[in-house]
């Protein structure tokens, strides 16, 4: 993923008050990629990303818009294992497992990153659906993904939890936090957010879901 590094005190890095950081250490000076015999890295990819017929990993995807009572968004930021100095904000979410509906992904891949307990019944959506094609541990992969709708009360949620996090997630995730989305704006014109202009997209959801999917098309992450 292209991106350039946003993290807590760096120059020119919009001030983000509202961002509650989750107790997780920065690792952008991390260890470098596993080597396999031989040479090469080891890809961290799980079982979920199959080859496709063009020999690009892909896979299906959930991914939550996650709001509080203030309209502030609850993102992450994470780093790639070869290239442990670019981070990037993105939205909660991932890997849709096999016999596991969208809806049923999204629900726990909520609790699991974030300790969040949700339901089926809380999610609206899907809002949005994209494709995003990336490099992630020097392979270039597709993701296809639903991106849902939900509210929680953060004053409800109190700190997150990373117990359900994988030992990948640990090594490549950094930071939670709430954003304004004033906040959000500002910082999306001074590093890489996904999906791209993500705070127009919330702001367009704020007065309610309409009920309509807006396709947002191939992004290059």
């Amino acid at each position: 993923m292209t991106s350039a590094a946003a993290h807590e005190g760096a120059a020119g890095t919009p001030a983000a008050p509202s961002v509650v950081r989750a107790p997780t250490q920065d690792r952008r000076d991390g260890p470098a990629p596993v080597q396999a015999e031989g040479g090469g890295p080891v890809h961290g990819l799980s079982d979920e990303w199959q080859v496709g017929p063009d020999g690009m990993r892909f896979r299906a995807a959930a991914r939550v818009i996650l709001l509080d009572e203030h309209d502030r968004l609850l993102l992450i930021r994470g780093h790639d294992a070869d290239q442990p100095s670019r981070s990037w904000w993105f939205t909660v979410g991932g890997g849709i497992d096999a016999g596991e509906t969208p809806l049923e992904a999204a629900v726990r891949e909520v609790r699991e990153e974030t300790g969040i307990d949700l339901a089926v019944e809380d999610l609206q959506g899907p809002v949005f659906t994209r494709s995003a094609i990336f490099d992630f541990w020097a392979q270039q992969c597709r993701q296809d993904e639903e991106m849902f709708l939900a509210r929680v009360r953060s004053v409800e949620v109190g700190e997150f939890s990373r117990e359900g996090w994988t030992q990948v997630e640990r090594d490549l995730l950094d930071e939670l936090g709430w954003w304004s989305l004033d906040d959000l704006e500002r910082l999306e014109a001074q590093t890489e957010v996904f999906p791209a202009g993500l705070s127009g997209l919330v702001r367009g959801l704020l007065p309610g879901w309409d009920g309509t999917t807006r396709h947002l098309g191939l992004g290059r992450d």
